[in-house]
């Protein structure tokens, strides 16, 4: 499952990761190196499983399960957010 960011969210990258802004709310969520990671696997078709495998390439000391966890949190977040499109 890709992630798709509702079309009113718009990403800003940045040298420590990455900023979201709802244009609807005015919010914004300041993302860092490791959620920008996460986000822009996703977000290019990437599934939760590869993206959680991909981290583990960037940070092998981190175990399978917490990759999967941190991946799936923060797709949760996302979500509750309102700042992901309905599948």
């Amino acid at each position: 499952m890709s992630l798709i960011l509702r079309p009113d969210v718009s990403v800003a990258e940045t040298e420590d990761g990455a900023v979201l802004l709802d244009e609807v709310t005015g919010r914004y969520w300041q993302l860092n190196r490791t959620a920008a990671f996460i986000l822009r696997a996703l977000r290019d078709g990437a599934t939760q499983e590869q993206t959680a495998g991909r981290l583990r390439e960037r940070h092998p000391a981190l175990p399978a399960d917490r990759a999967a966890d941190d991946v799936a949190s923060f797709v949760d977040a996302l979500a509750e957010a309102r700042l992901v499109a309905p599948a």
